[in-house]
Formats: C-alpha cells, sequence, structure tokens
C-alpha cells in the first residue's frame, strides 16, 4: 500500500519537473520568437521552389532554422544574463532567475548550433555558411553592440532578415532578385519593430544599459517615431523589386505596397503623438505587417 502512494506522489513530481525544464527550455531559445523566424525561412523556400515541394527538404530547413536560432537566442542570455535581471520582463528567464546554470546553457547552445548547421550543409555550403553567419552576427556582434551605439539594430536585421535568404538559397544556390527583395523587405521592417517595442519599455533598456534607440536620448521624442517613419517608407521601393521577377503578379506588388503605406502610417503616429497608445499601435502593425507580406506572396504564386 506504501509503495502504491510513493508512486502515485513520484510520478507527478517527476511529471512536473520535466515539465519544468520543458518550459525553461522553450524561455531559452525564445521559442515564439524562434517558430517566427523558422516561418521566414519556409516561405523563402516555399517562394523559389519549382515544381513539387521535396517534404524532407522542408523538415531539414525547419530542424536546421530552430536550431541555429534557438543557439542564437541562447547565446544572447548567456551574455545578458545580468542585465536581464535588471528588467522586469527579463528577471524570470531561466539564466537571471538561476534555473539553469550558465554552464548548462552553453552546452544547449552548443549542440543547437552545429546540429543546425549540419542540417543546413544538407542543401549545400552557402546555406550552411549564412546560417552560421547569422548566429555569430546575432549572438557575438549584435548582442554585445546594444550597449555600445544605437547602430546594433542595423547590425542585428542582418541576421534578422537572413532567414528568407537561406531559405531561398536552400532551393536556388544563388542570390536571386527574390532573395534580395525578401531580405530587403525583413531587413527595413525590423526597424520600426524594434524601436517600438524599445519606445514601450525605454526605461528598463535605460536601467540596463541597452542602447538601441535611432539616436542615444535620455527621454522618448518624436525622433523614435520619426526614424521608425522613414524606415516604414523604404519598404515601397523594396517591394517594388518584384517589378523585375516576374513570377509576381502586378497585383500581389500593389498589395505589398499598400500594406507598406499602411504600416509607415501607424509609424506616422508615433512620429506625431509620441505615446504609449500609437507606440503600441505601431508594435501590432509590425508584427500584422509582415505575415501579410508572406501570404500576399504565397497566394499569388499558388494563383
Amino acid at each position: 500500500m506504501n509503495n502504491k502512494i510513493q508512486k502515485a506522489t513520484y510520478l507527478p513530481l517527476w511529471f512536473s519537473n520535466v515539465t519544468a525544464k520543458v518550459d525553461d527550455l522553450k524561455q531559452l531559445v525564445k521559442f515564439g520568437l524562434t517558430f517566427f523566424v523558422v516561418i521566414s525561412a519556409l516561405v523563402g523556400y516555399l517562394l523559389a521552389a519549382q515544381g513539387q515541394i521535396q517534404l524532407l527538404q522542408l523538415l531539414y530547413l525547419t530542424l536546421g532554422g530552430f536550431l541555429i536560432t534557438g543557439s542564437a537566442n541562447t547565446l544572447n542570455q548567456i551574455i545578458e544574463k545580468d542585465y536581464d535581471a535588471l528588467m522586469i520582463r527579463t528577471a524570470k528567464r531561466p539564466l537571471p532567475a538561476g534555473r539553469m546554470e550558465v554552464t548548462e546553457a552553453i552546452i544547449w547552445a552548443g549542440i543547437m548550433g552545429i546540429s543546425g548547421i549540419l542540417f543546413l550543409a544538407l542543401f549545400n555550403l552557402i546555406t550552411a555558411v549564412l546560417g552560421a553567419a547569422s548566429l555569430i552576427l546575432y549572438a557575438f556582434i549584435y548582442t554585445p553592440l546594444k550597449r555600445i551605439t544605437p547602430l546594433s539594430v542595423a547590425v542585428g536585421a542582418i541576421p534578422g532578415a537572413l532567414p528568407a535568404v537561406i531559405g531561398c538559397f536552400a532551393v536556388e544556390g544563388r542570390v536571386s532578385i527574390l532573395a534580395l527583395a525578401l531580405f530587403g523587405i525583413q531587413f527595413f521592417w525590423q526597424f520600426p519593430h524594434f524601436w517600438s517595442i524599445g519606445w514601450l519599455g525605454f526605461d528598463e533598456y535605460k536601467k540596463a544599459g541597452f542602447n538601441i534607440m535611432p539616436l542615444p536620448s535620455k527621454e522618448r521624442d518624436h525622433s523614435i517615431g520619426m526614424y521608425s517613419l522613414i524606415y516604414a517608407l523604404f519598404l515601397i521601393p523594396i517591394s517594388l523589386l518584384f517589378v523585375f521577377y516576374p513570377k509576381v503578379s502586378s497585383w500581389a506588388i500593389g498589395a505589398l505596397c499598400i500594406s507598406a503605406l499602411g504600416y509607415a502610417f501607424a509609424a506616422w503616429g508615433l512620429f506625431k503623438y509620441n505615446d504609449q497608445y500609437h507606440a503600441r499601435r505601431l508594435l501590432f502593425a509590425s508584427l500584422f505587417y509582415l505575415p501579410l507580406i508572406q501570404i500576399i506572396l504565397l497566394i499569388d504564386k499558388w494563383l
């Protein structure tokens, strides 16, 4: 009877420990963000693919993209552990909260990074090199630069835009107009996105010493909205690059330009009013814009 009671109490405890570990790993790799990045790579692959889609290749790309991004995010949290502890929104992550040792996180980052690069190498060497470059740029250049210069956002936007290029390269093995246009859209999209987050979390970022605003500023000011508007408007000429890619129709190009105008309008609101409501609205617009662009291009291809 006692053995049955012990087993009944042990199993929930064991299950709870496993669940907690899984939750910590999801936070370590920033599961939601990583999944979002993988989607961009898959969209690049699907847009570049000719003929029948190879499901095994999709699996390799998904695993490779997820593991490399997860490794980069893990290294980011290792480097910023002490600074994350200063901010409310990051203080409960596994490393600053003390639920995971740095050594364990380094092991996870190494396993994921190497495995991800090997999966991408199954396509071609350049795809693997691009994956490794995105990992190095994000973890070892962008992350330390965040405390030094506002240019860190531009540096971080490069690995943020590479997944779509990696998806194209996995199929085409070359730099195409499609890859360049997708890179440009995802590159310029990130500036208003990050600056809206920076506006909303301005005090915490300032407390932790992060320097991600477009101009070094002691207070929130209209320059954040102004630069967000400028970079959002860059998305219009970038969208027009598809004019040189005959597989994208005129209606799709028009829809891309209108979507960019909508994004710019949200940035203009932050420029004009410089308040929390419009900063949050710009953030929501950024989260809506990129999936909308991807859906437009996929529908256009398959119709």
